[in-house]
Protein backbone atom coordinates (compact mmCIF):
# COMPACT_ATOMS: atom_id res chain seq x y z
CA UNK A 1 0.00 0.00 0.00
CA UNK A 2 1.44 3.37 -1.02
CA UNK A 3 2.12 5.74 1.84
CA UNK A 4 0.31 3.59 4.39
CA UNK A 5 1.18 6.08 7.14
CA UNK A 6 -0.06 9.64 6.77
CA UNK A 7 2.58 12.36 7.08
CA UNK A 8 1.37 15.67 8.48
CA UNK A 9 3.90 17.75 6.59
CA UNK A 10 5.31 21.14 7.55
CA UNK A 11 3.95 22.53 4.29
CA UNK A 12 0.41 21.46 5.16
CA UNK A 13 0.75 22.87 8.67
CA UNK A 14 1.86 26.22 7.24
CA UNK A 15 -1.22 26.31 5.03
CA UNK A 16 -3.44 25.68 8.04
CA UNK A 17 -1.63 28.38 10.02
CA UNK A 18 -2.22 30.79 7.14
CA UNK A 19 -5.95 30.03 7.13
CA UNK A 20 -6.05 30.50 10.91
CA UNK A 21 -4.28 33.87 10.61
CA UNK A 22 -6.81 34.96 7.98
CA UNK A 23 -9.55 33.85 10.35
CA UNK A 24 -8.11 35.93 13.20
CA UNK A 25 -7.79 38.94 10.90
CA UNK A 26 -11.43 38.59 9.86
CA UNK A 27 -12.41 38.24 13.51
CA UNK A 28 -10.52 41.45 14.33
CA UNK A 29 -12.19 43.25 11.42
CA UNK A 30 -15.52 41.97 12.71
CA UNK A 31 -14.76 43.43 16.14
CA UNK A 32 -13.87 46.82 14.67
CA UNK A 33 -16.81 46.86 12.25
CA UNK A 34 -19.38 44.64 13.98
CA UNK A 35 -22.34 45.47 11.78
CA UNK A 36 -24.61 43.51 14.09
CA UNK A 37 -23.76 44.98 17.44
CA UNK A 38 -24.63 48.29 19.06
CA UNK A 39 -24.72 50.13 15.74
CA UNK A 40 -27.57 47.92 14.60
CA UNK A 41 -29.60 48.18 17.77
CA UNK A 42 -31.14 51.54 16.97
CA UNK A 43 -32.10 50.50 13.47
CA UNK A 44 -33.49 47.17 14.59
CA UNK A 45 -35.27 48.42 17.69
CA UNK A 46 -38.51 49.09 15.88
CA UNK A 47 -38.53 45.65 14.28
CA UNK A 48 -37.83 43.99 17.61
CA UNK A 49 -40.70 45.87 19.24
CA UNK A 50 -43.02 44.79 16.45
CA UNK A 51 -42.01 41.17 16.90
CA UNK A 52 -42.55 41.38 20.65
CA UNK A 53 -45.94 42.97 20.13
CA UNK A 54 -46.92 40.31 17.65
CA UNK A 55 -46.15 37.49 20.04
CA UNK A 56 -47.02 39.13 23.34
CA UNK A 57 -50.14 37.06 23.85
CA UNK A 58 -48.69 33.78 22.67
CA UNK A 59 -47.00 32.41 25.74
CA UNK A 60 -48.97 33.36 28.78
CA UNK A 61 -47.52 35.12 31.81
CA UNK A 62 -44.40 37.05 30.84
CA UNK A 63 -43.56 34.44 28.25
CA UNK A 64 -43.82 36.84 25.37
CA UNK A 65 -40.31 38.09 26.07
CA UNK A 66 -39.08 34.81 24.74
CA UNK A 67 -35.46 35.60 25.37
CA UNK A 68 -35.79 38.56 27.69
CA UNK A 69 -33.26 38.68 30.38
CA UNK A 70 -30.96 40.21 32.81
CA UNK A 71 -27.51 41.37 31.80
CA UNK A 72 -27.42 43.05 28.41
CA UNK A 73 -23.77 44.01 28.40
CA UNK A 74 -22.75 41.11 26.19
CA UNK A 75 -20.47 39.46 28.76
CA UNK A 76 -22.60 38.87 31.83
CA UNK A 77 -21.23 35.42 32.60
CA UNK A 78 -23.18 33.08 34.86
CA UNK A 79 -23.55 35.62 37.69
CA UNK A 80 -27.03 37.11 37.80
CA UNK A 81 -28.62 39.98 39.68
CA UNK A 82 -30.88 38.46 42.31
CA UNK A 83 -32.91 41.64 42.79
CA UNK A 84 -33.74 42.04 39.13
CA UNK A 85 -34.05 45.79 39.70
CA UNK A 86 -31.19 46.92 37.48
CA UNK A 87 -31.21 44.20 34.83
CA UNK A 88 -34.72 42.85 34.81
CA UNK A 89 -35.92 39.99 32.71
CA UNK A 90 -38.47 42.29 31.21
CA UNK A 91 -35.77 43.95 29.14
CA UNK A 92 -35.09 42.26 25.82
CA UNK A 93 -31.71 40.56 25.86
CA UNK A 94 -31.64 40.36 22.08
CA UNK A 95 -29.39 43.39 22.31
CA UNK A 96 -25.78 43.32 23.35
CA UNK A 97 -22.60 44.25 21.60
CA UNK A 98 -19.90 42.42 19.74
CA UNK A 99 -18.81 40.41 22.78
CA UNK A 100 -22.23 38.82 23.01
CA UNK A 101 -22.14 38.10 19.29
CA UNK A 102 -18.72 36.51 19.81
CA UNK A 103 -20.12 34.31 22.59
CA UNK A 104 -23.03 33.20 20.44
CA UNK A 105 -20.71 32.30 17.57
CA UNK A 106 -18.40 30.43 19.92
CA UNK A 107 -21.40 28.36 20.97
CA UNK A 108 -22.49 27.71 17.37
CA UNK A 109 -19.03 26.49 16.41
CA UNK A 110 -18.67 24.46 19.60
CA UNK A 111 -21.88 22.57 18.91
CA UNK A 112 -21.07 22.16 15.21
CA UNK A 113 -17.58 20.74 15.74
CA UNK A 114 -18.59 18.61 18.73
CA UNK A 115 -20.99 17.02 16.28
CA UNK A 116 -18.20 16.37 13.79
CA UNK A 117 -16.06 14.72 16.46
CA UNK A 118 -18.79 12.56 17.91
CA UNK A 119 -20.09 11.53 14.48
CA UNK A 120 -16.61 10.26 13.63
CA UNK A 121 -16.87 7.85 16.55
CA UNK A 122 -20.47 7.05 15.63
CA UNK A 123 -19.48 6.11 12.07
CA UNK A 124 -16.61 3.95 13.33
CA UNK A 125 -18.72 2.10 15.90
CA UNK A 126 -21.59 1.67 13.45
CA UNK A 127 -19.30 -0.26 11.10
CA UNK A 128 -18.30 -2.67 13.87
CA UNK A 129 -21.77 -3.08 15.36
CA UNK A 130 -23.23 -3.82 11.91
CA UNK A 131 -20.25 -6.06 11.02
CA UNK A 132 -19.65 -4.03 7.86
CA UNK A 133 -16.65 -4.98 5.77
CA UNK A 134 -16.72 -2.51 2.88
CA UNK A 135 -15.38 0.37 5.01
CA UNK A 136 -12.32 -1.35 6.51
CA UNK A 137 -9.89 0.85 4.53
CA UNK A 138 -11.53 4.11 5.65
CA UNK A 139 -11.95 3.62 9.39
CA UNK A 140 -8.91 5.54 10.60
CA UNK A 141 -10.32 8.84 9.32
CA UNK A 142 -13.50 8.83 11.47
CA UNK A 143 -11.55 7.42 14.41
CA UNK A 144 -9.15 10.37 14.27
CA UNK A 145 -12.08 12.81 14.38
CA UNK A 146 -12.91 11.68 17.90
CA UNK A 147 -9.63 13.19 19.15
CA UNK A 148 -11.36 16.58 19.12
CA UNK A 149 -13.61 15.70 22.09
CA UNK A 150 -11.37 16.81 25.02
CA UNK A 151 -10.69 20.16 23.34
CA UNK A 152 -14.38 20.54 22.58
CA UNK A 153 -15.28 19.92 26.22
CA UNK A 154 -12.92 22.62 27.49
CA UNK A 155 -14.16 25.11 24.89
CA UNK A 156 -17.80 24.34 25.61
CA UNK A 157 -17.61 24.53 29.40
CA UNK A 158 -15.58 27.77 29.29
CA UNK A 159 -17.94 29.32 26.75
CA UNK A 160 -20.93 28.39 28.88
CA UNK A 161 -19.40 29.79 32.06
CA UNK A 162 -18.53 33.10 30.39
CA UNK A 163 -21.40 33.61 27.96
CA UNK A 164 -24.10 31.27 29.26
CA UNK A 165 -26.10 34.16 30.70
CA UNK A 166 -26.23 35.78 27.26
CA UNK A 167 -27.06 32.60 25.36
CA UNK A 168 -29.61 30.93 27.66
CA UNK A 169 -32.56 32.99 28.88
CA UNK A 170 -33.39 30.44 31.59
CA UNK A 171 -30.16 31.27 33.50
CA UNK A 172 -31.62 34.60 34.70
CA UNK A 173 -32.39 34.30 38.40
CA UNK A 174 -35.30 36.75 38.54
CA UNK A 175 -37.50 34.45 36.44
CA UNK A 176 -38.02 31.91 39.21
CA UNK A 177 -39.35 33.86 42.21
CA UNK A 178 -43.02 34.78 42.04
CA UNK A 179 -42.62 37.43 44.72
CA UNK A 180 -39.95 40.01 45.38
CA UNK A 181 -38.22 40.36 48.74
CA UNK A 182 -40.71 43.07 49.76
CA UNK A 183 -43.66 40.75 49.11
CA UNK A 184 -44.76 42.35 45.86
CA UNK A 185 -45.39 40.35 42.70
CA UNK A 186 -42.26 39.88 40.61
CA UNK A 187 -43.00 41.34 37.14
CA UNK A 188 -40.26 39.15 35.64
CA UNK A 189 -41.55 35.86 37.01
CA UNK A 190 -42.10 33.27 34.28
CA UNK A 191 -44.26 30.35 35.37
CA UNK A 192 -43.38 28.25 32.33
CA UNK A 193 -39.64 28.54 32.87
CA UNK A 194 -40.01 28.11 36.62
CA UNK A 195 -41.76 24.82 35.95
CA UNK A 196 -38.66 23.61 34.10
CA UNK A 197 -36.21 24.65 36.83
CA UNK A 198 -35.53 21.10 38.04
CA UNK A 199 -34.30 20.09 34.59
CA UNK A 200 -31.62 22.76 34.69
CA UNK A 201 -30.82 23.36 38.36
CA UNK A 202 -31.54 20.16 40.33
CA UNK A 203 -30.69 19.71 43.22
CA UNK A 204 -30.25 23.48 43.63
CA UNK A 205 -32.93 26.14 43.52
CA UNK A 206 -34.10 27.61 40.25
CA UNK A 207 -32.04 30.59 39.20
CA UNK A 208 -28.92 29.51 41.07
CA UNK A 209 -26.10 27.51 39.45
CA UNK A 210 -27.38 25.12 36.72
CA UNK A 211 -25.75 22.09 38.30
CA UNK A 212 -27.87 19.42 36.60
CA UNK A 213 -27.28 21.02 33.19
CA UNK A 214 -23.51 21.15 33.70
CA UNK A 215 -23.40 17.61 35.14
CA UNK A 216 -25.12 16.25 32.04
CA UNK A 217 -22.57 18.00 29.87
CA UNK A 218 -19.68 16.57 31.91
CA UNK A 219 -21.14 13.04 31.93
CA UNK A 220 -21.78 13.04 28.18
CA UNK A 221 -18.25 14.12 27.32
CA UNK A 222 -16.71 11.80 29.92
CA UNK A 223 -18.53 8.70 28.65
CA UNK A 224 -17.98 9.60 24.99
CA UNK A 225 -14.28 10.13 25.56
CA UNK A 226 -13.85 7.03 27.74
CA UNK A 227 -15.46 4.79 25.10
CA UNK A 228 -13.49 6.51 22.34
CA UNK A 229 -10.18 5.89 24.14
CA UNK A 230 -11.15 2.28 24.83
CA UNK A 231 -12.11 1.60 21.23
CA UNK A 232 -9.02 3.37 19.90
CA UNK A 233 -6.73 1.35 22.19
CA UNK A 234 -8.33 -1.88 20.94
CA UNK A 235 -7.90 -0.75 17.31
CA UNK A 236 -4.20 -0.04 17.85
CA UNK A 237 -3.73 -3.33 19.72
CA UNK A 238 -5.33 -5.16 16.79
CA UNK A 239 -2.73 -3.55 14.52
CA UNK A 240 0.09 -4.82 16.71
CA UNK A 241 -1.13 -8.29 17.66
CA UNK A 242 -3.75 -9.30 15.10
CA UNK A 243 -6.40 -11.94 15.68
CA UNK A 244 -10.18 -11.73 15.85
CA UNK A 245 -10.48 -11.14 19.60
CA UNK A 246 -9.96 -7.38 19.33
CA UNK A 247 -12.57 -7.13 16.60
CA UNK A 248 -15.14 -8.84 18.85
CA UNK A 249 -14.20 -6.56 21.76
CA UNK A 250 -14.57 -3.49 19.56
CA UNK A 251 -17.97 -4.73 18.40
CA UNK A 252 -19.06 -5.02 22.06
CA UNK A 253 -17.86 -1.54 23.01
CA UNK A 254 -19.29 -0.15 19.77
CA UNK A 255 -22.73 -1.44 20.74
CA UNK A 256 -22.38 0.18 24.17
CA UNK A 257 -21.39 3.48 22.58
CA UNK A 258 -24.31 3.42 20.14
CA UNK A 259 -26.84 2.84 22.92
CA UNK A 260 -25.42 5.67 25.00
CA UNK A 261 -25.14 7.93 21.96
CA UNK A 262 -28.79 7.34 21.09
CA UNK A 263 -29.80 8.94 24.39
CA UNK A 264 -27.03 11.48 24.88
CA UNK A 265 -27.23 12.95 21.37
CA UNK A 266 -30.90 13.80 21.84
CA UNK A 267 -30.53 15.17 25.36
CA UNK A 268 -27.50 17.25 24.37
CA UNK A 269 -29.54 18.69 21.48
CA UNK A 270 -32.27 19.69 23.95
CA UNK A 271 -29.73 21.15 26.36
CA UNK A 272 -27.34 22.94 24.06
CA UNK A 273 -29.69 24.20 21.35
CA UNK A 274 -33.42 23.74 22.01
CA UNK A 275 -33.27 25.29 25.49
CA UNK A 276 -32.08 28.54 23.91
CA UNK A 277 -35.71 29.02 22.80
CA UNK A 278 -36.86 27.94 26.24
CA UNK A 279 -40.59 28.56 25.69
CA UNK A 280 -40.58 26.35 22.59
CA UNK A 281 -40.02 22.64 22.13
CA UNK A 282 -40.22 20.02 19.44
CA UNK A 283 -40.32 16.27 20.00
CA UNK A 284 -38.42 15.88 16.71
CA UNK A 285 -35.57 18.18 17.64
CA UNK A 286 -33.15 15.47 18.79
CA UNK A 287 -33.55 13.67 15.48
CA UNK A 288 -33.16 16.94 13.60
CA UNK A 289 -29.84 17.83 15.24
CA UNK A 290 -28.60 14.27 14.80
CA UNK A 291 -29.47 14.35 11.09
CA UNK A 292 -27.56 17.61 10.65
CA UNK A 293 -24.55 16.29 12.58
CA UNK A 294 -24.64 12.97 10.69
CA UNK A 295 -24.69 14.45 7.19
CA UNK A 296 -21.96 16.92 8.15
CA UNK A 297 -19.80 14.12 9.54
CA UNK A 298 -20.31 11.99 6.42
CA UNK A 299 -19.29 14.94 4.25
CA UNK A 300 -16.12 15.50 6.28
CA UNK A 301 -15.16 11.79 6.21
CA UNK A 302 -15.73 11.65 2.45
CA UNK A 303 -13.83 14.87 1.75
CA UNK A 304 -10.79 13.81 3.78
CA UNK A 305 -10.84 10.34 2.19
CA UNK A 306 -10.91 11.81 -1.32
CA UNK A 307 -8.12 14.29 -0.55
CA UNK A 308 -5.96 11.57 1.01
CA UNK A 309 -6.46 9.37 -2.04
CA UNK A 310 -5.53 12.23 -4.36
CA UNK A 311 -2.38 12.77 -2.28
CA UNK A 312 -1.30 9.16 -2.86
CA UNK A 313 -2.69 7.56 0.28
CA UNK A 314 -5.43 4.92 0.64
CA UNK A 315 -4.46 3.17 -2.57
CA UNK A 316 -6.91 0.34 -1.85
CA UNK A 317 -9.87 2.72 -1.72
CA UNK A 318 -11.69 2.55 -5.06
CA UNK A 319 -14.57 4.33 -6.71
CA UNK A 320 -16.82 1.64 -5.22
CA UNK A 321 -15.99 2.76 -1.68
CA UNK A 322 -16.45 6.40 -2.66
CA UNK A 323 -19.76 5.48 -4.28
CA UNK A 324 -21.00 4.10 -0.96
CA UNK A 325 -19.95 7.27 0.85
CA UNK A 326 -21.71 9.32 -1.80
CA UNK A 327 -24.86 7.24 -1.37
CA UNK A 328 -24.72 7.84 2.38
CA UNK A 329 -24.54 11.60 1.82
CA UNK A 330 -27.31 11.50 -0.78
CA UNK A 331 -29.61 9.39 1.38
CA UNK A 332 -29.14 11.25 4.63
CA UNK A 333 -29.43 14.65 2.99
CA UNK A 334 -32.92 13.48 2.07
CA UNK A 335 -33.39 12.15 5.62
CA UNK A 336 -32.39 15.54 7.05
CA UNK A 337 -34.93 17.19 4.75
CA UNK A 338 -37.59 14.69 5.80
CA UNK A 339 -37.09 15.56 9.47
CA UNK A 340 -36.86 19.29 8.70
CA UNK A 341 -40.05 19.30 6.62
CA UNK A 342 -41.97 17.05 9.01
CA UNK A 343 -41.19 19.38 11.91
CA UNK A 344 -41.99 22.49 9.88
CA UNK A 345 -45.20 21.13 8.33
CA UNK A 346 -46.70 19.94 11.63
CA UNK A 347 -46.05 23.29 13.26
CA UNK A 348 -47.18 25.25 10.18
CA UNK A 349 -50.60 23.69 9.71
CA UNK A 350 -51.33 23.41 13.43
CA UNK A 351 -50.62 27.16 13.66
CA UNK A 352 -50.38 27.15 17.45
CA UNK A 353 -48.68 30.42 18.48
CA UNK A 354 -46.48 28.77 21.12
CA UNK A 355 -45.03 26.52 18.39
CA UNK A 356 -45.13 28.71 15.29
CA UNK A 357 -43.17 31.54 16.95
CA UNK A 358 -39.97 29.55 16.34
CA UNK A 359 -40.42 29.69 12.57
CA UNK A 360 -41.91 33.19 12.62
CA UNK A 361 -38.61 34.46 14.02
CA UNK A 362 -36.73 32.81 11.18
CA UNK A 363 -39.07 32.95 8.18
CA UNK A 364 -40.56 36.43 8.57
CA UNK A 365 -37.35 38.20 9.53
CA UNK A 366 -35.34 40.17 7.00
CA UNK A 367 -32.23 39.01 8.85
CA UNK A 368 -32.88 35.27 8.74
CA UNK A 369 -35.36 34.59 5.93
CA UNK A 370 -32.60 34.45 3.25
CA UNK A 371 -30.67 31.90 5.34
CA UNK A 372 -33.88 29.93 5.87
CA UNK A 373 -34.10 29.25 2.13
CA UNK A 374 -30.33 29.02 1.57
CA UNK A 375 -30.35 26.27 4.19
CA UNK A 376 -32.77 24.20 2.11
CA UNK A 377 -30.97 24.89 -1.16
CA UNK A 378 -27.50 23.92 0.10
CA UNK A 379 -28.50 20.96 2.23
CA UNK A 380 -31.25 19.40 0.13
CA UNK A 381 -31.69 20.68 -3.41
CA UNK A 382 -27.99 20.91 -4.28
CA UNK A 383 -26.90 17.42 -3.06
CA UNK A 384 -30.13 15.90 -4.43
CA UNK A 385 -29.60 17.20 -7.95
CA UNK A 386 -25.81 16.79 -7.98
CA UNK A 387 -25.79 13.21 -6.68
CA UNK A 388 -28.78 12.03 -8.70
CA UNK A 389 -26.64 9.95 -11.08
CA UNK A 390 -24.39 6.99 -10.31
CA UNK A 391 -21.30 8.56 -11.88
CA UNK A 392 -21.52 11.74 -9.80
CA UNK A 393 -21.14 9.70 -6.60
CA UNK A 394 -17.97 8.09 -7.96
CA UNK A 395 -16.09 11.14 -9.25
CA UNK A 396 -13.74 13.04 -6.96
CA UNK A 397 -14.64 16.46 -8.29
CA UNK A 398 -18.36 16.05 -7.56
CA UNK A 399 -17.68 14.49 -4.17
CA UNK A 400 -15.43 17.38 -3.14
CA UNK A 401 -17.83 20.08 -4.29
CA UNK A 402 -20.86 18.53 -2.60
CA UNK A 403 -18.98 17.83 0.64
CA UNK A 404 -17.68 21.41 0.87
CA UNK A 405 -21.16 22.80 0.20
CA UNK A 406 -22.69 20.53 2.84
CA UNK A 407 -20.07 21.45 5.44
CA UNK A 408 -20.90 25.12 4.93
CA UNK A 409 -24.62 24.52 4.52
CA UNK A 410 -25.04 22.71 7.80
CA UNK A 411 -23.05 25.38 9.62
CA UNK A 412 -25.78 27.74 8.39
CA UNK A 413 -28.31 25.24 9.76
CA UNK A 414 -26.78 25.54 13.25
CA UNK A 415 -26.52 29.31 12.81
CA UNK A 416 -30.29 29.38 12.27
CA UNK A 417 -30.88 27.18 15.31
CA UNK A 418 -28.94 29.46 17.66
CA UNK A 419 -28.73 33.07 16.48
CA UNK A 420 -32.41 34.14 16.26
CA UNK A 421 -33.02 33.02 19.85
CA UNK A 422 -29.97 34.80 21.22
CA UNK A 423 -29.38 37.93 19.14
CA UNK A 424 -32.81 38.35 17.60
CA UNK A 425 -32.95 41.14 15.04
CA UNK A 426 -29.47 42.24 16.15
CA UNK A 427 -28.01 39.10 14.63
CA UNK A 428 -25.74 39.40 11.62
CA UNK A 429 -23.60 37.35 9.27
CA UNK A 430 -20.21 38.82 8.48
CA UNK A 431 -16.51 38.82 9.25
CA UNK A 432 -17.01 37.59 12.83
CA UNK A 433 -18.93 34.50 11.76
CA UNK A 434 -16.62 33.63 8.85
CA UNK A 435 -13.42 34.27 10.81
CA UNK A 436 -14.42 32.20 13.83
CA UNK A 437 -15.59 29.32 11.63
CA UNK A 438 -12.19 29.34 9.89
CA UNK A 439 -10.36 29.30 13.23
CA UNK A 440 -12.42 26.39 14.55
CA UNK A 441 -12.06 24.55 11.24
CA UNK A 442 -8.28 24.84 11.34
CA UNK A 443 -8.16 23.70 14.97
CA UNK A 444 -10.36 20.69 14.21
CA UNK A 445 -8.30 19.76 11.15
CA UNK A 446 -5.05 20.16 13.07
CA UNK A 447 -6.20 17.82 15.86
CA UNK A 448 -7.68 15.28 13.43
CA UNK A 449 -4.68 15.18 11.09
CA UNK A 450 -2.25 14.96 14.02
CA UNK A 451 -4.16 11.95 15.36
CA UNK A 452 -4.27 10.45 11.86
CA UNK A 453 -0.48 10.71 11.53
CA UNK A 454 0.24 8.81 14.75
CA UNK A 455 -0.85 5.36 13.56
CA UNK A 456 -1.15 3.35 10.37
CA UNK A 457 -3.62 4.84 7.92
CA UNK A 458 -5.18 1.43 7.28
CA UNK A 459 -6.01 -1.16 9.95
CA UNK A 460 -3.64 -3.81 8.63
CA UNK A 461 -5.04 -6.66 10.77
CA UNK A 462 -8.73 -5.90 10.33
CA UNK A 463 -10.41 -9.28 9.68
CA UNK A 464 -12.48 -7.91 6.78
CA UNK A 465 -9.74 -6.36 4.66
CA UNK A 466 -10.27 -8.91 1.90
CA UNK A 467 -13.97 -8.13 1.79
CA UNK A 468 -13.16 -4.43 1.54
CA UNK A 469 -10.57 -5.11 -1.15
CA UNK A 470 -13.09 -6.92 -3.36
CA UNK A 471 -15.98 -4.56 -2.61
CA UNK A 472 -17.87 -3.86 -5.82
CA UNK A 473 -21.19 -2.17 -6.54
Amino acid sequence: MAKERFEFTTSLKKKLYLVAIIGFVLLLVGAIFPGGGHEAEAGDHEGTEQHDAGTSDDHGTNASDNHSGADNDGHGGMISDESGEDHGAGEADHGGGWLKRLGVNLWINNVYFVGLGIIGIFFFTLQYASQAGWSAFLLRVPLAMGSWLPYAFVLMIVTFMIFGHDIFHWTHSDLYNQFLANGELNPHYDALIAGKSSYFFLPLEGGSFPLFFVLRMVVFFAVWFFLFKKIKSLALAEDELGGDSYWFKMRKFSAIFLVFFAVSSSVSAWDWIMSIDVHWFSTMFGWYVFASWWVTGLAFITLVTVLLKEAGYLSQVTSNHLHDLGKFIFAFSIFWTYVWFSQFLLIYYANIPEESVYFVERLLSDKYAPFFFINLILNFIFPLLTFMTRDAKRLNVFLKIVCIVILGGHWIDFYLMVTPGTLGENGAFGFTEIGLFMIFGVAFLFVTLTALSKSALVAKNHPMLEEAKHHHI
